[in-house]
């Protein structure tokens, strides 16, 4: 018996799939602060965990009750990076020039993706670098044209994970020479201007590292709301003369091919750099560089400047703006806690950006541990407010159930494809690739005609969510959660164009300690309940759930398949319920 199946289990289903649309934004409370005590709750524990990471499995939950808020999130800060996507790809044998012709897929770095998120031991830092991933955008699905693509992608991902911690100013330039941004944005062979043809530089980065990246469109108050001029107009922060001399300072730069060419195996023949490329800077060709005066937002780099002082300039305005602290602090608010931030969570997150206590601008650790231990994000209040919180993203409820119910690649290759194809089962969403540089969504998104419209409050995940996708996320969990996540040929490292006799279910989850509970619909809803949604689901949400567990008859003494089915059932009620999809 599949999950939801049979007539009050799926009445059941569809009474608790309500809209989500009770998030309106941030209440601003600040009626507690439980950063220093090791005397949290269960739920509160958990609470902290989902904001800081994906998962909140007992075993987390209890070591961060044993150290407290603060002291568990400085151990994890402190913890080096685990094995990065770049070298997990070569290891798999993905920088073999060969007969698969992997030097042109991109599709391999959804395996390395989901394998990070799913599976690496370092939770919190990959948590961070998916919200950063969502900031600073370079998607997949841009990168196609160069060679090794997948590699190119692994080492964006790497850069993220590595700097996680770091800070903002050396992050905004290893991001700046990373092969796959200048592929992305077209800095990348990037050329001075000729007036002999009429060239003139690619303006793409130079508009998006400013409108995007840095300090958005309009100058910012220090809690993140917009300054106005003397004619009460919001001050735009650049014009196109900004954007048309910062393009100057991006000119020049070029691959470092510097580990030479390889030759293709089988044709179509070519010449390709070695994959080694993909993860080394780009480096400045000066015979490329435009060497005109270049002035934007009020700095300005001499005629003649070299390009690397010229960089340094650029980017160093750019770090230095007043905007970025609270532009920044409050997209990472929204990834994170709360899609519609208190102007004095923005304020107080942006001034640690703007000064760590120690003199340091842009220190990201300080940034982070101010968003998840601001007393906004762990005031018990906002768990009973309507208006807290934000909608889960679907590749995060996906990575939470993976982490949660730990799941493993039997064969090891974690051979995760996009899950975008159907649209009968698609998740609308997938790591490292968002349809274009503005992210899956937009951070102002407001739903029009709705109460949140009303209220003016910005809800982003909401521009994912309409009747297909909350169907198609239905679906794709009911696909997933009961042998696991299908593979074509999961021992092999690349899919076979036909069928093979191994095709089947290779990302498996273990349910050994929910099908313990089987028989004990309250037992398991409450273990589901804590694990999954840090103890919010309501009485009535959780008894409604039981009370479709109990239409179903299995016990402790039935056979492994019911038992899993019973526990599968009560997943997918939980991961579809509003109370689990808004998280607070």
């Amino acid at each position: 018996m599949g999950p939801g199946q049979g007539d009050s289990s799926s009445e059941a289903l569809a009474a608790i799939i309500a809209s989500a649309a009770l998030l309106y934004g941030c209440s601003g409370v600040r009626d507690v602060n439980v950063r220093n005590t090791k005397l949290l709750a269960n739920p509160e524990a958990a609470r902290v965990l989902q904001h800081a990471q994906i998962s909140s499995t007992e075993s987390e939950i209890a070591d961060l009750k044993s150290k407290g808020a603060e002291s568990w999130l400085d151990e994890q800060i402190a913890r080096k990076s685990s094995l990065g996507g770049w070298d997990w790809l070569l290891q798999r044998g993905y920088g073999v020039i060969d007969s698969h012709q992997f030097y042109q897929m991109e599709y391999q770095s959804n395996f390395m993706v989901w394998f990070q998120l799913m599976a690496s031991p370092d939770g919190v830092r990959r948590r961070l670098a998916l919200a950063l991933s969502e900031f600073f955008v370079v998607s997949g699905q841009g990168v196609s044209t160069l060679s090794w693509p997948q590699f190119a992608m692994a080492a964006y991902w790497d850069v993220l994970c590595e700097n996680a911690f770091g800070n903002f100013r050396t992050l905004l330039e290893a991001l700046t020479l990373n092969v796959a941004m200048g592929e992305f944005l077209n800095t990348l062979g990037n050329q001075r201007e000729d007036p002999a043809s009429g060239r003139l530089p690619d303006e793409n980065y130079a508009r998006e590292v400013m409108q995007l990246f840095t300090i958005g469109l309009v100058e910012l108050n220090l809690d993140g709301t917009p300054r106005r001029g003397a004619n009460g107009q919001q001050i735009e922060t650049f014009t196109q003369s900004d954007v048309s001399n910062l393009a100057r300072v991006f000119t020049g730069y070029v691959a470092d091919n510097s580990d030479g060419f390889a030759r293709s195996a089988v044709p179509p023949i070519y010449t390709l750099p070695n994959v080694g490329y993909t993860r080394r800077p780009m480096v400045l060709d000066p015979t490329r560089h435009s060497m005109l005066r270049a002035e934007f937002l009020g700095a300005t780099v001499e005629a003649g400047t070299d390009g690397r002082t010229a960089l340094r300039i650029a980017l160093d305005t750019l770090s230095n703006h007043p905007n970025v602290g609270p532009f920044f602090a409050r997209q990472m608010i929204q990834r994170l806690v709360c899609s519609d931030p208190s102007p004095a969570y923005v304020a107080r997150v942006a001034g640690v950006f703007n000064n760590n206590g120690k003199g340091v601008r842009g220190d990201l650790a300080a940034v982070f541990k101010a968003v998840i231990l601001d007393a906004d994000a762990l005031a018990p209040s906002g768990v009973l407010s309507s208006t807290f919180g934000k909608l889960r993203e679907p590749m995060v409820r996906v990575a939470q159930w993976a982490r949660t119910f730990r799941v493993t690649s039997l064969k090891g290759t974690w051979k995760i494809g996009n899950p975008n194809f159907s649209a009968v089962d698609a998740l609308s969403q997938s790591p490292l690739q968002a349809p274009s540089v503005f992210n899956f969504f937009r951070p102002g998104y407001i739903p029009p005609g709705t109460a949140m419209a009303t209220r003016q409050s910005t809800v982003p995940e909401f521009q994912l969510v309409n009747e297909s996708t909350t169907a198609s996320y239905i679906n794709y969990l009911a696909n997933i959660l009961n042998r696991g996540i299908y593979v074509r040929a999961p021992e092999l490292n690349y899919n076979p164009d036909n069928p093979t006799p191994t095709d089947g279910p290779d990302i498996v989850p273990d349910y050994a300690p929910e099908m313990a509970l089987v028989g004990d619909p309250g037992a398991l809803v409450n273990r589901l309940n804590l694990l999954l949604c840090a103890g919010q689901l309501s009485a009535e949400t959780s008894a409604m759930i039981g009370t479709a567990l109990s239409a179903d008859r299995s016990t402790s003494t039935s056979s492994n398949d019911a038992k899993r089915a019973y526990v599968v059932k009560a997943i997918l009620f939980v991961m579809c319920c509003s109370e689990y999809l808004v998280q607070k």
